[in-house]
């Protein structure tokens, strides 16, 4: 399998070069096609190219194309050479060349001139194999499958608002708070530790022509192994944690966050803003969002994002709907209207006014519309709702509260 590697690896750099040379001799740009027809004659030199599959080259080909289509689209840079060492696999793109013998728990992969290999995992929905791509990663390899079926998820018939912070990772419009696990926090530490220990040992410096020790590359696939472990919690407890949200509610209202702008270098206090963002980034504010979204979709449901500039939700008091501007230092609402004095913690506040705001939406869209996990056109049917609302409140002249559905 790594000699396989290192052949689509050859084949992808060979292909990029030759892109490179038309061009620039010659003033002809190479496109996908041309590549594809030249597979057979390229074979017939290199023949240890034909037990590799000529699907699964092509499928090497398209990756190429890709990466020119994204440069010519301004999207990413020029493609680059990859080293062996660093490419992570081939694909399959069709049934041909390979079998999935297993019903989505555990099973046998069974690869032409290759082999069959014993598989690890258990899916959450199976159904027919339709392509495979074999990755190699941190010394493990791994077979991602993708497969035709129709995702279901059990939900209930509530309605429930979220705000996420630092100090409490999900605050939920019903009064309870999730905090960070404490795993997360015993795991950054030892990754602390493993990092100061790597500060310690010689390290490469290629301006100064001076290679790694090998203390050094022992100790860098400790805190590598370290941070992989991280993640894998994060990610695990992030799946628990939404799940059971979405098992329960048919309706989850969070706020749009920018999330690459908050955790963007702070010119003044930069080591205050570091610590923010690690935090920010320990609790995985851009991944709750996307997995209420597919989740939700999957189980029937909706997740809708407020629009956090112009509602301001932690400023809004969802009695009375009246801005109270607030520091971050302030942990308490307390509603700057004489006529309310409504009082209540910061993050359930904001939950709550990200809940009324999108039952606003719930009485004029969601009802009229039945969600649909197959067809994502009810997603797109939803935005047009939202957009035709606040069209007709702008000319209506209707107050804030009104506009956002509020009582």
């Amino acid at each position: 399998m790594h000699y396989w590697r290192k052949m689509h690896c050859a084949l992808y750099n060979a292909a990029v070069y030759n892109r490179k040379t038309q061009y620039q001799k010659f003033g002809h740009s190479v496109d996908y096609l041309e590549q594809q027809n030249c597979l057979p004659a390229f074979k017939e030199v290199w023949t240890e190219y034909k037990q590799l599959g000529s699907h699964a080259l092509q499928a090497t080909l398209k990756r190429v194309d890709l990466a020119f289509t994204r440069f010519l689209k301004g999207i990413g840079g020029y493609p680059k050479f990859k080293a062996s060492r660093r490419y992570r696999g081939w694909t399959y793109p069709c049934t041909s060349g390979w079998k999935a013998r297993t019903n989505g728990d555990n099973g046998r992969l069974e690869i032409t001139n290759l082999g069959s290999i014993f598989m690890r995992g258990k899916a959450r929905t199976w159904g027919t194999p339709t392509t495979c791509t074999i990755l190699y990663q941190h010394g493990k390899w791994y077979a991602s499958i993708t497969v035709n079926c129709k995702p279901l998820r059990q939900t209930g018939d509530g309605a429930i608002g979220i705000d996420l912070g630092c100090k409490d990772a999900i605050s939920l419009s019903t009064r309870e708070k999730i905090a960070k696990p404490d795993f997360l926090k015993e795991g950054l530490k030892k990754v602390r530790v493993a990092s100061k220990k790597l500060r310690r040992k010689r390290a490469p410096n290629r301006n100064k022509k001076v290679k790694a020790s090998r203390r050094w590359k022992r100790q860098r696939n400790a805190v590598s192994k370290l941070q992989r472990k991280v993640a894998r919690q994060r990610e695990n407890w992030l799946h628990q944690t939404t799940s059971s949200i979405v098992s329960d509610h048919s309706l989850v209202a969070g706020e749009q966050l920018n999330v690459k702008g908050m955790t963007r270098k702070g010119k003044t206090k930069k080591r205050q803003k570091a610590g923010l963002n690690r935090s920010i980034l320990d609790v995985g504010f851009g991944m709750i969002g996307r997995m209420f979204a597919y989740k939700l979709a999957e189980a029937g449901g909706f997740y809708v994002e407020s629009p956090t500039r112009t509602l301001k939700p932690t400023q809004r008091c969802v009695e009375c709907w009246e801005l109270t501007p607030k520091t971050l230092a302030d942990r308490m609402h307390i509603c700057s209207n004489p006529a309310c004095g409504h009082i209540e913690d910061r993050d359930i506040n904001s939950a709550q006014v990200n809940l009324t705001w999108a039952r606003g939406l719930e009485r004029s869209s969601l009802n009229a519309e039945s969600p649909s996990s197959i067809a994502c056109g009810s997603m797109r049917q939803l935005g047009a709702k939202k957009r035709e609302k606040r069209l007709t409140a702008s000319l209506s002249g209707e107050t804030p509260r009104s506009a956002c559905g509020g009582e």
